[in-house]
């Protein structure tokens, strides 16, 4: 059974006033739950209509009904299980190798994939601008599948940290070098702009390489790349050097 004082505290976490007021976020789905229990977040409680989870101990874990999940879900189909968790302190940047710079980046659904092309390829650091959504909202966690726990996640002053770094700057241009001829470092931070406007004219003046994906349609019409699919293409290429 879930108390009434359950279900406002775990609803009213789908803001992030009062995520970041409780310091706790959720999320929803077995694997993605199993995910961050394997990892150092630490539960606060969870809830599932299965006698799952059997290494989560019955003081930390409630069964529940699927019409008191649906109460909770931040989802229109619900899964079986939804975990609080304890929102965890920043840690420290990590500068070094490539780092994933994002300037406001606005959908969750492509945060959170970026999130799970970062841990694929194995970026370590993602740095954020204020204006990104968080990275507990509900349906960025749920598009990381787990992988917000194994990337360094930091929102930040971006122009303060591009402009004092030693590492070089690629950002992303439709008029930029074509990336599938140029050089690319092991090292260097790699900037993807908002969906709608890209790169700020801020960081863009700190750009020391422009980048760019080049179109191979006969007609030469398509706008623009997803900023998710995007970054899989940027990150790919700079792996593969």
């Amino acid at each position: 059974m879930v108390s009434k004082n359950q279900i406002k505290l775990i609803t009213s976490l789908q803001q992030k006033k009062y995520r970041i007021a409780n310091k706790l976020f959720f999320a929803e789905g077995v694997k993605g739950i199993q995910e961050l229990l394997d990892s150092d977040f630490v539960l606060e409680h969870l809830y599932t209509t299965q006698n799952d989870f059997d290494a989560v101990s019955m003081e930390k874990k409630t069964i529940v009904s699927e019409s008191d999940l649906k109460k909770l879900t931040a989802l229109a189909t619900p899964n079986s299980c939804l975990a609080v968790f304890k929102m965890p302190p920043e840690k420290p940047i990590i500068e070094t190798g490539l780092i994933v710079v994002l300037d406001s980046i606005r959908d969750p659904g492509n945060l959170g994939t970026i999130l799970r092309l970062c841990d694929w390829y194995g970026i370590q650091q993602v740095l954020c601008s204020k204006e990104t959504v968080d990275v507990y909202n509900p349906k960025v966690v749920q598009a990381t599948m787990g992988s917000v726990a194994r990337v360094n996640i930091n929102y930040i002053d971006l122009n303060a940290f591009v402009a004092t770094t030693k590492l070089p700057v690629f950002g992303t241009f439709m008029d930029g070098t074509n990336i599938y001829k140029s050089v690319l470092p092991k090292e260097g931070i790699i900037i993807m702009g908002n969906e709608a406007n890209g790169i700020s004219t801020e960081l863009e003046k700190l750009v020391t390489s422009r980048l760019a994906i080049p179109r191979f349609g006969n007609l030469q019409k398509t706008e623009s790349l997803n900023v998710a699919t995007a970054t899989a293409i940027f990150l790919s290429e700079f792996r593969r050097g």
